[in-house]
């Protein structure tokens, strides 16, 4: 199939590199021109594991193309995805301009029948507009489906080449032949391609994306009981994850949730809710445990310092909101970098991938490390932001030997509480009992 994919962000890429690895030829269209040379020049502008080996691969077939020409772009394509950014709005809710607006100019340049596909997380509602859209200047036929991404950063290109369900919304006959030969060649192990309204299609994202941030949310507030009680979140989470109703996943407590989903997705149900007179309890209670559960180890960080961090040099391991990604969108990271910053202390990171990310919104405000044992030194103490598989394991011997206190406290829960407090650390983690040297 001819497939054009507008939008060459997170989302768009993923989709454009695998729908060509199945053959299909796909032309990627973006209005940033220095991308686009980028991109046609082999160089990739995310960081997504797997995913520059398609990417390269599916270029020299000349199955994978990029322009800044709409016109040009869709020309061909029999179905057009719509990867575009829907950022919060002031009140929460997702500003559409950017669909809509691409939309409008579709109906411009549209000559024949296609398929135009949301691929972005949009409102319930969304698919009518961007038919009205089309619909004021081709008043030739066309179909709008709904067809929501379900991709984890870290694990996208697998997510899409094997995904769990494929989701589409729509109620045309001709397109729903369509978009089932498309995934065809990604469903052929059984999982299901999931056909519904285009409502419904909109509003599973945003539940799905929803629900795992309760979970999440849910386990962070089991964490702080077990802190006022003397319990361990670890034995708590292995207890009810068991239970195939419950089931593992997402039960892991932290620092909170970051990323380009689940903090906005939550964030737009909600706003939707209210615009129907209809108040999400759950939800705002959800926003509100996380953003309280970013800044949680710092009342740890300030007791243990007796209320006075001035001149305090902290080392931070882990900056993007989640290991095997560059995103620091709503990172947990960025807001104990802030709350250290504004007591006075200073502040060393080493992240394997999002340390060019961060420079970019910090700039100087604090130093960066070439590797996780330079970020040590003269620390008082270290704190863990993000579970990079490469902080699981340290040489605790380099760890000791470039600090000035052996302390850490951990956002994560890397370690084994009896273990690191028989090397000698304090060690405070979320969801267990603090642990003093020897103790």
């Amino acid at each position: 199939m001819k497939i054009a994919v507008v939008g060459t962000g997170y989302v768009g890429l993923v989709t454009g590199t695998c729908f060509a690895e199945t053959g299909n030829n796909v032309t990627c269209v973006d209005i940033d021109q220095k991308k686009v040379d980028k991109l046609t020049n082999g160089e990739i502008t995310i960081y997504e594991p797997g995913l520059e080996k398609l990417f390269i691969r599916n270029l020299k077939e000349e199955r994978l193309r990029f322009t800044t020409n709409l016109e040009e772009g869709i020309r061909d394509a029999l179905i057009i995805f719509l990867a575009l950014p829907t950022p919060p709005g002031e009140d929460g809710s997702a500003d559409l301009k950017y669909v809509l607006g691409v939309a409008s100019d579709l109906g411009k340049i549209m000559k024949e029948y296609k398929v135009i596909v949301d691929k972005s997380t949009v409102p319930v509602g969304t698919a009518e507009k961007v038919h009205a859209a089309i619909s004021k200047n081709y008043k030739g036929d066309f179909d709008v489906v709904s067809n929501p991404e379900f991709l984890r950063e870290g694990v996208a290109v697998e997510d899409f080449m094997k995904p769990d369900r494929v989701v589409v919304g729509t109620q045309s006959e001709r397109a729903k032949k369509i978009m089932n030969d498309l995934y065809g060649p990604f469903v052929r192990q059984g999982n299901p391609v999931i056909f519904m309204d285009e409502r419904s299609a909109e509003l599973t994202k945003y539940a799905a994306n929803s629900f795992l941030a309760t979970k999440i949310s849910f386990m962070n507030e089991i964490a702080q009981l077990c802190e006022r009680i003397g319990a361990d979140v670890d034995m708590v989470r292995r207890g009810i994850g068991s239970d195939s109703r419950i089931g593992k996943r997402f039960l892991f407590p932290g620092i909170g949730y970051g990323g380009s989903c689940f903090p906005k997705d939550v964030q737009a149900l909600s706003k939707s809710s209210t615009e129907v007179s209809y108040d999400f309890k759950i939800l705002n209670a959800v926003m509100d445990v996380n953003e309280k559960q970013k800044l949680h180890l710092i009342p740890k960080i300030k007791k243990y310092f007796n209320n006075d961090l001035k001149g305090k040099k902290f080392a931070l391991w882990g900056l993007a909101f989640k290991p095997n990604t560059d995103d620091i969108r709503e990172a947990p990271s960025l807001y104990i970098i802030e709350s250290l910053l504004k007591e006075g202390a200073t502040v060393t990171a080493y992240d394997p991938e999002a340390m060019n990310n961060v420079k970019q919104v910090l700039g100087d405000k604090i130093e960066f490390a070439e590797n996780q044992y330079e970020c040590l030194k003269s620390a008082d103490a270290l704190i863990i932001a993000t579970e990079w598989n490469e902080f699981r394991t340290p040489d605790f011997l380099k760890i000791v030997s470039n600090m000035k206190n052996k302390t850490i406290f951990d956002g994560r829960n890397l370690f084994d509480v009896s273990a690191i407090g028989e090397l000698g650390f304090y060690y405070e983690s979320i969801g267990r009992s603090a642990t003093a040297p020897n103790q």
